[in-house]
């Protein structure tokens, strides 16, 4: 069994909650995928639709969130609820995918985005967009490991500026930029190109699951985890809808659609070249958000993993006066860099990330799906502050999206996906290696 480590305590409140899953929601992606989403819909009233629609989906996958992190406040999250419904082994193969790929490709992805955009504004070489990347990585997991109260304080000022950012840009965009008029795209005239439009909306608003791992970090969570998880859908999907009113508005259907850079085109048609500069900022303020709240909590599921098994118990330890888990952070920093230098070496390290991640996540996302059915039927006696309501049917459409989603991104990623999947499988001898040495105590 594993040495008995420090727990984590209730330090946060609900607003610093809020902070890291708006920070790391609206992180790179509503700066890349509005223009993918306009290339595959019709009209602009179409686009919005498809992102209310990702935010109302989101908020169904919420609610679900919002039983499981009330009736089992957990720093392993999405580990503990697979963990109670279907035992040890797929937990443990879904915290090494979350150590291996899910998390630390996700820290991966903004920070070279960071990179990208630093790098537009005070160029370091040939290897700028890396360097800057390897250097935030390390700086942001040493902060997050100093303290959970630097790391959340720090969170909350990037979230605040990324918020506000946009809501300058939104205005900017409304009152200076020349209208154009919302034209019909041309690229999509099939039904199913929606559905590839709606791939690329619930990429963007993939992460609000994170606040499942800081549910035992949360002040009275029993009740405010609720607000954490509506609260943050609410502002996310209000945020991405009206950035991209102000994209249609300023560029119409069509210039979106082929816009590389739609927020820099967007500023530069309203103000000029600052106003592409002050993007360049924004940008790079918001990836710095996203590293950090990605790698605030991802590191809590390193530290379940040790927890419960034996032969990963030096990533269990819970330090008692930074009240972090280093070991994790380090482990999970030194997974991080080591996929910076593989981007860096391929040089498509978004299109990489987004590849490797996004098979894996959503097959996970499905099986917590599964899992709040699974529990709600074997342990009906739990106290559960919050029920999911129109149950069963709410947690059914839940895991339909889920499998949906599982099958696009197999079908789009193709082999950075399969890539992901492989490192997956890896987990198998791991795990095959350790069942006679993993603690004989279930949650």
């Amino acid at each position: 069994m594993a040495t008995k480590v420090t727990v984590p305590k209730p330090t946060l409140s609900t607003i610093d909650a809020i902070a890291l899953i708006v920070g790391m929601v609206v992180g790179v992606g509503i700066f890349k995928t509005p223009a993918l989403v306009a290339a595959n819909v019709q009209s602009g009233g179409i686009a919005l639709l498809a992102w209310l629609l990702g935010g109302g989906m989101s908020l169904v996958g919420a609610l679900c969130y919002a039983e499981l992190t009330t009736a089992y406040p957990d720093a392993g999250g999405t580990y503990h609820y697979l963990m109670r419904a279907f035992g040890r082994s797929p937990a443990f193969l879904f915290a090494w995918a979350r150590m291996t790929v899910i998390q630390t490709g996700s820290i991966a992805l903004p920070a070279f985005v960071f990179g990208d955009y630093a790098s537009q504004l005070l160029p370091l070489g040939e290897y700028s967009s890396a360097i800057y990347a390897i250097g935030v990585v390390i700086c942001l997991t040493g902060l997050n490991i100093v303290g959970v109260q630097q790391g959340k304080w720090t969170q909350n000022w990037l979230t605040a500026a990324k918020v506000l950012g946009l809501v300058l840009i939104i205005i900017v965009s409304i009152f200076f930029a020349p209208q154009v008029s919302p034209n019909t795209s041309t690229t999509a005239t099939q039904n199913a190109a929606f559905g590839q439009a709606m791939i690329f909306v619930l990429l963007t608003y993939g992460g609000w699951n994170e606040a499942a791992y800081i549910s035992a970090e949360v002040r009275d969570g029993k009740r405010n985890m609720v607000r954490v998880l509506l609260g943050s859908i609410a502002i996310i999907t209000v945020i991405f809808v009206l950035i991209n009113l102000a994209f249609i508005y300023g560029l119409g259907l069509a210039g979106l659609a082929s816009s590389s850079a739609p927020i820099a085109d967007l500023m530069r048609s309203a103000v000029g070249e600052n106003g592409a500069r002050f993007v360049s900022f924004l940008i790079a303020v918001s990836a710095l958000g996203a590293v950090n709240a990605t790698i605030f909590t991802g590191a809590r599921t390193n530290y379940a993993l040790g927890r419960d098994f034996r032969n990963f118990s030096f990533l269990g330890r819970w330090q008692e006066s930074t009240g972090t888990p280093r070991n994790a952070l380090v482990v999970q920093g030194a997974i991080s860099l080591a996929l910076v230098v593989l981007g860096a070496l391929t040089r498509k390290g978004f299109e990489t990330m987004v590849d490797y991640t996004a098979p894996v996540f959503w097959l996970f996302f499905l099986l917590s799906g599964v899992a709040l059915l699974v529990l709600r039927s074997r342990e009906p006696n739990v106290p559960r502050p919050f029920r999911v309501p129109l149950y069963p049917w709410t947690p059914l459409l839940f895991c339909a999206i889920c499998a949906y989603l599982l099958y696009s991104s197999l079908t789009y990623a193709g082999i950075g996906g399969i890539t992901g999947v492989i490192i997956l499988l890896t987990g198998i001898p791991l795990l095959l290696l350790n069942r006679q040495r993993t603690t004989s105590t279930n949650p």
